[in-house]
């Protein structure tokens, strides 16, 4: 009879719980929120994406003053705890690099890193111990980086974190695949992926965990995902519903309020599609395009004169509870949510429910 969940195991690393909260931009999850899930057994992480917006000077230092922004989150988070306290750094970002590098200079637990391939992550790692932990959508993404990352650097990722077509944000399926419900399940790609980890397991080497990701939103999917071979989960949206969430009361409020009806798939600058929540915004820019002026380039991928709307700004307002010029990300499960809880209490409530879903037959 299984009495509590077995913690994740990455590396030397031990997170009491196998629950990693899932980094969102901009400005969701902060100190505030990481801390507060890692004080209670889980991993918190940062979300490196837009964290120098609203600070004076941005403009004149994008890259130092980013820097600086992460550099402050990440020691208020320490300030905190000791338990586990990560970083997710897009690789779509036009800093990539320079985020990546603070991260690893201020000792981060791990770096969780997507929105493409991380292929050159390792590379800013050197001897450090800070665990690297890409995300893929796909057994090809996953064996690439496997691959790529074996043949480069003679090193494989510490753990691998599966994000299905369920998840809130930037996702790495094809926008058709999502909107006729045609991309292959978490379940699918969890089996497949935790193949190609076999396939590069070594001798005497720490096991390569396999977190889950996309969709989660209860106990019952946690015990479903460990059953299948994973070791841990992500989830973003239920931690966006607590009360240690630094967005405004309207933000909170969309997702306590959503139907189904209300979630749909945009397409982003970042290059990739996205799930948002509708709002008056998104509305206006599936009709054409809002003109903007781009003082930081913040993205690789995003060209400026023709993009339909700047992201970064739309984040920004709506974590003000600005919603009528924001976009909100959701994962798609965002409608089962019903009230605002403390990260105590939500973590409470769902290890209770995978404890009691893993004793049943």
């Amino acid at each position: 009879m299984v009495k509590k969940l077995s913690p994740l195991i990455i590396g030397n690393l031990k997170i009491k719980l196998p629950i990693i909260q899932g980094g969102m931009g901009v400005k969701v999850s902060t100190a505030a929120l990481a801390g507060a899930v890692a004080i209670c057994g889980g991993a918190g992480t940062i979300a490196s994406v837009g964290l120098g917006y609203g600070e004076d000077g941005l403009a004149e230092d994008y890259i130092g003053n980013s820097n600086k922004a992460l550099q402050k989150e990440i020691r208020l988070a320490r300030k905190l705890t000791s338990n586990a306290i990560g970083v997710n750094i897009m690789t779509a970002l036009s800093n990539y690099g320079p985020m990546v590098q603070t991260a690893i200079n201020e000792d981060v637990d791990y770096i969780v890193s997507g929105a493409g391939l991380p292929l050159s992550l390792p590379s800013y790692a050197g001897s450090s111990k800070v665990k690297l932990i890409p995300i893929v959508s796909s057994v090809r993404s996953a064996d690439i980086i496997f691959k790529t990352w074996s043949r480069r650097y003679n090193r494989l990722p510490d753990a691998v974190i599966v994000e299905g077509p369920m998840a809130g944000g930037h996702l790495g399926f094809r926008a058709e695949e999502l909107r006729e419900n045609t991309a292959d399940p978490l379940e699918k790609i969890v089996v497949e992926v935790l193949a190609v980890i076999d396939r590069y397991r070594i001798k005497n080497r720490p096991d390569i965990p396999l977190i889950a990701a996309g969709g989660i939103f209860d106990g019952k999917d946690i015990a479903k995902f460990l059953k299948l071979g994973a070791q841990g989960v992500q989830m973003g949206t239920r931690f966006v519903a607590t009360k240690e969430c630094p967005v405004h009361d309207r933000f909170k409020e969309l997702y306590i309020k959503a139907v189904k009806e209300d979630i749909i798939i945009i397409k982003s600058p970042v290059g990739m599609p996205g799930r948002v929540i509708k709002t008056s915004f998104v509305e206006t820019v599936r009709n054409g395009r809002i003109p903007f002026k781009c003082d930081y380039k913040c993205l690789k991928s995003c060209d400026t004169k023709n993009a339909p709307y700047c992201i970064a700004k739309a984040m920004c307002s709506a974590l003000t509870g600005d919603l009528e010029n924001g976009i909100v990300f959701a994962g798609e499960n965002v409608v089962r949510i019903k009230e605002i809880v403390s990260v105590k209490k939500l973590l409470m409530e769902i290890t209770r429910e995978a404890v009691n879903a893993l004793n049943k037959v």
